[in-house]
């Protein structure tokens, strides 16, 4: 498979990318192609721009967002979770928690949908070729991870072990259930899953995702870890990692959820002197220890 052409802003920086017209306010319009119904709550959308031509020429890095919207409702920030190498649709995957999000729900294939993409920085992968790789994701949290460990999948051969500990509430609450499965078959990962409440026919780990975590024990050598999920979650994963003398410089999460306008205009996702939207929504714990209520 193909690298993701990398935007000239670099790998770990802010950019518009090439979906954007000269108006970052205009929306492209796409196609709904697929829905599916991930969990009572979770429901991922299949999307293509219309225009032949802004499809064809639209590139991004892992980690980036788009802005859904529908006309006469809003528009909210989701993780573009299909990754770069795969460039079929544009998949989005949405938690129902609002007006919004209630009304994307409510799409089928053939509906329209408004997308400015992509936005933000991205997950640094060129930096982390050669490196073992640590995924923690609870929930709806998995939608990050799962763009950037379908490319470290798709480029296999320029990444160490890839490890992967997701966790959900109940076996009913994990999404991107097929990927699951190919994930526990595969060789050249290590899988392993829990929930908080485990039914008695649960084949895999049960107990929160801090916990597993240290059970686990992954190397910190040569290693960085990405997590991703609710806030309670993040905070005790990263003392997790911590204890296993992970730095603060080898741990990523990314904050997309805090993402208003998307561009640094509107100001309503900054937190101390950082703004969401400019400066991540990836950031390693180095960048986020010190700023207020985050982790």
């Amino acid at each position: 498979m193909p690298d993701a052409i990398t935007p000239q802003a670099g790998a770990h920086a802010t950019t518009l990318g090439t979906g954007f017209t000269d108006n970052p306010y205009l929306p492209d319009v796409a196609t709904v192609l697929e829905t599916v119904q991930e969990t009572p709550a979770i429901k991922t959308l299949r999307v293509r721009i219309d225009d032949p031509a802004r499809m064809e020429a639209f590139r991004f890095n892992p980690g980036q967002v788009g802005q859904l919207s529908l006309f006469g409702v809003g528009e909210s920030t989701f993780v573009i979770n299909s990754p770069p190498t795969r460039m079929d649709y544009l998949q989005f995957s949405i938690m129902r928690a609002g007006e919004v999000t209630a009304a994307l729900h409510g799409l089928k294939p053939g509906d329209k949908v408004g997308v400015r993409a992509p936005l933000g920085n991205w997950f640094p992968f060129e930096d982390m070729r050669g490196k073992d790789i640590v995924f923690v994701g609870g929930g709806i949290g998995m939608a990050p991870l799962r763009t950037l460990l379908l490319y470290m999948l798709d480029n296999r051969a320029d990444y160490g072990n890839i490890t992967l500990l997701y966790g959900a509430r109940t076996p009913g609450d994990m999404a991107f259930r097929d990927d699951v499965q190919e994930w526990l078959g595969r060789s050249d990962m290590q899988t392993t899953l829990t929930v908080d409440q485990a039914p008695e026919d649960w084949p895999h780990r049960a107990g929160l995702i801090p916990h597993v975590l240290l059970d686990l024990a992954p190397s910190n050598s040569n290693s960085v870890a990405v997590l991703c999920g609710p806030p309670i979650m993040i905070k005790f994963t990263v003392e997790a990692l911590k204890k296993l003398h992970f730095a603060d410089e080898q741990i990523y999460t990314t904050l997309e959820r805090r993402m208003k306008c998307g561009i640094g205009i509107c100001g309503r996702c900054n937190i101390g002197t950082k703004y969401v939207c400019v400066d991540g929504p990836v950031f390693t714990y180095a960048e986020l220890r010190d700023l207020p209520n985050e982790l």
